[in-house]
């Protein structure tokens, strides 16, 4: 049972520890902690406490009077005059008020859709970036010790060529001299003497003609080790370049999640490569159905609509109920029966909108912005369209272009093996490795941003179309 707990717990701790380091955990942190997403979050529950304001009844108005020295009446004297006033809008006023405000609501709702989207867009973009300069890193000192590994073959026969040649020379300087023995043994032969003469010096000859070639062959070896190490500190050099780029990668990432800028930021060995499903490629005339933007669109021109109705009824009077309060006291000299007695005077207030002008400037304003949203919506279709177009090439390349990398990768690399074996059995053919070597290094690098660009199309599309989740 303790072993049983043990493994449940060690396999929890891994599953946590690999949440944290996917994708989808970054894009929850950008989502609760990225201030664009905040924002128009807040901007949408601000927009919320507008509907209870413009749904609410004009302030009643209290006006109270009090004379400094009363007013004499023929039932006393009056003292004080209070008068409460109760505004009310023609009918249908507050409603289509209300309608408005609820659907630029949801509007600033359908905005906030889309900054979350986008930073959705935004993070996997940096992160696939981050993903090609870490694998760029990688294969470029995976392509070092590749150089140094040439280099130490070439080192071994340099050093075995050099040898080879000192040994030559040993054994000609040593025929030289038995052959100079041979000819003073023979001295006193004149024919024979002769023709040892000739051989000496045609084997002095032989001699002295191997140093000039063992010397050529050292600084061949000499050239072709400065060769490579040339190529390895160009290689070194854009390895510092490409640790450079990392950092500012990792910043652009962690400044999406709203987080300190060095913070370290997990990345996986292989991105995956999932084709889309057809729905994503197909071209429809409701593919963009539920693209935040079409939604803000057209709770904007239903706003105008509901603003524009508003607006005719505001063309209508106003009423307005009310009643004064006028306070009386009692007059010594007044018989009246009424003497003292306060008064209640209810009233009755009606504006009069005489003055059309600024009611059919409000009208004539509403449709014009009508006309302009509906022009804005037409042109965000042509955009959104045309990026549809664009995501959909670039995806479709990126898949052909991953296939034919990875073909010519695979064939690259089992020229460069067979190119090593035969370097290591013959004096020639180093250029051909350092080339092929070139060659694979360019696909390499070239497969990784094909799978990035591929990545990111997808990401494209899926925010084109709108999906919240990868």
């Amino acid at each position: 049972m303790k072993k049983l707990i043990l493994y449940i717990g060690l396999f929890a701790f891994s599953m946590q520890g690999f949440s944290q380091d996917s994708l989808m955990h970054y894009l929850e942190l950008a989502t609760k902690n990225n201030p664009t997403v905040l924002q128009r979050y807040n901007e949408y529950q601000a927009s919320l406490q507008k509907v209870p304001q413009v749904g609410s009844l004009p302030d009643p108005q209290l006006e109270m009077g009090i004379f400094l020295s009363p007013m004499e009446l023929m039932a006393g004297y009056q003292v004080a005059d209070i008068k409460l006033m109760q505004m009310f809008p023609w009918f249908g006023v507050i409603k289509n008020a209300k309608d408005e405000m609820s659907l630029m609501a949801k509007m600033k709702f359908e905005a906030f859709r889309d900054a979350k989207l986008q930073v959705y867009y935004d993070v996997q973009r940096a992160w696939f970036d981050l993903y090609r300069v870490r694998q760029n890193i990688r294969i470029s000192e995976k392509n070092v010790e590749l150089l140094k590994t040439i280099e130490r073959l070439t080192l071994v026969k340099f050093r075995s060529g050099s040898s080879g040649g000192g040994s030559a020379l040993s054994g000609g300087n040593m025929s030289g001299g038995s052959a100079s023995t041979t000819t003073s043994g023979s001295s006193g032969m004149n024919t024979m003497g002769g023709g040892s003469g000739t051989s000496t010096a045609s084997r002095s000859a032989t001699s002295s003609g191997s140093a000039p070639m063992s010397s050529a062959s050292g600084a061949s070896g000499l050239s072709e080790v400065y060769q490579i190490q040339i190529e390895t500190a160009s290689l070194e050099d854009n390895i510092a370049s490409l640790k450079n780029e990392e950092l500012v990668a990792v910043a652009r990432f962690n400044s999406l999640l709203n987080r300190q800028q060095k913070t370290s930021v997990a990345s996986v060995e292989l991105l995956p490569i999932e084709p889309l499903d057809i729905a994503y490629l197909s071209v429809t005339d409701s593919m963009f159905s539920r693209n935040p933007m079409f939604g803000m669109f057209r709770y904007e021109q239903q706003s105008l609509r509901a603003r524009n109705n508003m607006q005719k009824q505001m063309g209508l009077p106003m009423v307005g109920v009310g009643i004064n309060y006028s306070v009386i006291s009692k007059s010594e000299m007044s018989t009246s029966p009424m003497n003292g007695q306060d008064m209640i005077m209810p009233m009755l207030t009606v504006t009069l909108p005489i003055y059309r002008k600024k009611y059919k400037a409000m009208q004539t304003e509403t449709n014009f912005l009508k006309m302009a949203s509906e022009q804005n919506f037409q042109a965000t279709v042509n955009m959104l369209q045309t990026q549809y177009y664009e995501a959909l090439q670039q995806y479709n390349d990126a898949e052909r272009r991953m296939k034919l990398y990875d073909s010519q990768s695979q064939l690259t690399k089992k020229s460069l093996d067979i190119s090593i074996k035969s370097f290591s059995s013959s004096a020639s053919g180093l250029s051909d490795i350092l080339r092929i070597r070139q060659q694979l290094l360019d696909y390499e690098l070239k497969q990784v941003e094909a799978v990035v660009e591929y990545n990111k199309a997808e990401a494209l599309i899926k925010r084109l179309k709108s999906v919240d989740s990868l």
